[in-house]
C-alpha cells in the first residue's frame, strides 16, 4: 500500500475533485481517406475514471495517441488544466510526447511496451528518468548528488512496487515474467512517472478473469490511494461499469455516447454499436 499518497500526483495535484483536468473538443485524426476519428469532444474531470469504449476499430487507442502526442490529428483540441484551480492550459495536440510526460500525463500501450532484457526494478526507474536533473559528468561518476537523487527516487519505486505486489520479481528480467505480470510492471512504469493524468490503452487484454479482478483492483487503489485521474479503454464491460465514474463510446470514429455507466448502458446507440442489431420496440 502506498504509504505516502500526497506524493502522488507530480503534477496538477492542486486542482478540485470534479473540475475539469482535460478538455478534448472537435478532435478529427484522418489516415488519407480514412477518418479515424472525427469532431470527438468529451472532458475528463478530475478525481474520476473515465472509460472509453467501442468495437473493434472503433478509433480508441487512435485517440489515446493523439492525447499522448504519438499522432497529431489534423483539427481539434486536447487541453490539459494545471496548477490552482486549472488556470494554467495545455494544448497537448501541439506539443512532442516528452513535454506531454513532463505535463503529467503518463500511459500504458495495449500491446506490451517493456524492456524485456532489463529486471522489474530497472523498468520502473525508466518512469523516473524525466524527474531526473543531474548533468551528464555527474551521471558518469554516480556518486554524489546522482546518487543521493537516485536514491529518493528508489524509495518511491518501492512504494509502486509494494503497492502492486510484485515484491518478488522486481529483480526478475520482465522477459521471463508471465502476462499478467508483465502488464502490472506496464502500469507501474506509468505510475512511477507521478502522473496526474494516467491512460490505460486495454490494460486486462489477454487476462483470465483472475488477473482481470487484481488489476480492476490495482487501478482502484491508483486511483483512490494515489488520486490519479485515470483514463482508460476497455472491452469488458463488465469492469467498466463496476470501476468507471464516467463513459464515452466511439463507434467509426464517431462520439455516439457520454454520460455515466448507467445511462451509457441504456443508450439505443451503444446498444445498437455492440449488438450490430436495432432494438426492439
Amino acid at each position: 500500500m502506498i504509504t505516502r499518497a500526497y506524493r502522488y500526483p507530480l503534477n496538477g495535484s492542486s486542482l478540485e475533485p470534479g473540475v475539469p483536468l482535460l478538455d478534448v473538443s472537435g478532435l478529427t485524426l484522418r489516415f488519407g481517406g480514412i477518418t479515424a476519428l472525427a469532431d470527438i469532444g468529451f472532458t475528463v474531470t478530475q478525481g474520476h475514471v473515465h472509460a472509453v469504449i467501442g468495437p473493434n476499430g472503433a478509433g480508441k487507442s487512435s485517440l489515446l495517441n493523439c492525447v499522448s502526442g504519438l499522432y497529431r490529428p489534423q483539427a481539434g483540441h486536447a487541453t490539459l488544466h494545471t496548477g490552482k484551480n486549472g488556470a494554467a492550459t495545455h494544448d497537448l495536440i501541439r506539443m512532442r510526447p516528452h513535454r506531454i510526460a513532463r505535463l503529467g500525463v503518463a500511459r500504458s500501450f495495449q500491446n506490451i511496451e517493456l524492456f524485456r532484457h532489463l529486471t522489474v526494478l530497472e523498468n520502473l526507474m525508466l518512469g523516473r528518468h524525466i524527474h531526473m536533473r543531474h548533468r551528464l559528468l555527474t551521471s558518469l561518476v554516480w556518486y554524489g548528488p546522482a546518487r543521493k537523487q537516485e536514491i529518493v527516487h528508489r524509495e518511491l519505486v518501492e512504494e509502486v512496487i509494494d503497492l502492486l505486489q510484485i515484491q518478488a520479481v522486481r529483480h526478475k528480467p520482465v522477459g521471463s515474467l508471465a502476462y499478467g505480470f508483465q502488464k502490472r510492471v506496464e502500469l507501474g512504469r506509468a505510475l512511477c512517472m507521478q502522473p496526474s493524468l494516467l491512460l490505460l490503452d486495454e490494460p486486462m487484454a489477454g487476462m483470465n478473469a483472475e488477473e482481470k479482478e487484481d488489476m480492476a483492483r490495482f487501478i482502484l487503489d491508483v486511483h483512490e490511494l494515489a488520486g490519479v485521474t485515470v483514463m482508460l479503454i476497455e472491452h469488458d464491460m463488465n469492469v467498466v461499469m463496476d470501476i468507471s465514474d464516467r463513459v464515452s463510446v466511439l463507434d467509426f470514429g464517431k462520439l455516439i455516447a457520454d454520460g455515466t455507466p448507467a445511462e451509457v448502458s441504456r443508450d439505443p446507440d451503444v446498444v445498437k454499436a455492440y449488438l450490430g442489431e436495432e432494438l426492439s420496440a
